[in-house]
């Protein structure tokens, strides 16, 4: 009887879940929250951190960051555009703001409200490093990944119900699937699926500040900045939501001809000086 309930659960899972098509990767992602429910959320977030935190005006920096997120933008969507993507961007609000904090980061939530840290900007370097690091953030947000996020995480907490209500007559094994749930969706679940969505947002971005007339090549270069302020620690990469600082490294390097060739189909044949 428990079994039986159990694939009824799965079956009303499956059956309600919805998917997206990604524009950039063709690929059909997981869209259990619509961006009609995301977007005035992420709005509203964004506002409060923007309250909550000084937000830096008036300064060549600021400026840049503005600069070099419409760039990027417009990016966005002449390649949209160009693949038959037309409108899809019609329910994004740009915003770019500079925050001063010492952390080294930068996001872009869905609905294209963007955020960096004055922290990153020395790593960063150069309006290029800037570009390389705007088009990863901006990808993410593009691809829909906070989207795919929760819906992962909806489905990581269906099956953990679904295995308690299966397994809810023998204590024993209860107890055994739920020590072990939790790390085994993680790591063989949830933070693959984080580095593939890291991994997509790399390549993305990279052809996004190409087109933008950035050159992608100091994307590789940013990296190299980025693994040198780490001080070369971070966990395995198995255990991390993120690639490792070399793995990214190769893979900048080998998609920057790629990038390049995507952006001379836009007629970007030399980029910005990197200054």
């Amino acid at each position: 009887m428990m079994i039986k309930k159990t694939i009824l659960f799965l079956a009303v899972l499956l059956s309600i879940l919805s998917c997206a098509t990604n524009p950039f990767t063709g690929k059909s992602t997981m869209a259990f929250v619509s961006n009609d429910q995301l977007f005035p959320a992420a709005f509203a977030q964004y506002n409060q951190v923007l309250s909550e935190n000084k937000v830096v005006t008036g300064t060549k920096d600021a400026e840049m960051i503005t600069r070099v997120g419409q760039r990027i933008a417009i990016a966005a969507e002449r390649w949209l555009n160009a693949n038959g993507y037309q409108g899809y961007l019609d329910d994004y609000k740009w915003e770019y703001k500079l925050i001063e904090s010492e952390q080294v980061n930068a996001w872009c939530m869905p609905g294209g409200k963007i955020a960096f840290y004055t922290g990153i900007l020395p790593i960063a370097q150069n309006e290029t490093g800037v570009a390389a690091i705007m088009g990863h953030e901006v990808a993410h947000a593009l691809a829909n990944h906070g989207q795919q996020r929760m819906s992962a995480a909806y489905i990581q907490q269906g099956l953990a119900v679904a295995g308690n209500v299966a397994l809810s007559d023998d204590q024993q094994a209860l107890d055994i699937f739920n020590q072990s749930y939790g790390v085994a969706s993680n790591v063989a679940g949830m933070l693959p699926f984080s580095r593939s969505h890291e991994t997509e947002a790399d390549k993305i971005g990279l052809y996004l500040m190409a087109v933008a007339g950035y050159n992608p090549d100091e994307a590789s270069e940013l990296w190299k900045r980025m693994k040198a302020n780490s001080g070369g620690q971070a966990p395995p990469e198995f255990l991390s939501t993120h690639p490792s600082n070399d793995s990214r490294i190769q893979n900048l390097q080998a998609l920057s001809p790629k990038a390049k060739e995507e952006a001379k189909k836009f007629g970007i044949t030399s980029f910005r000086p990197i200054n």
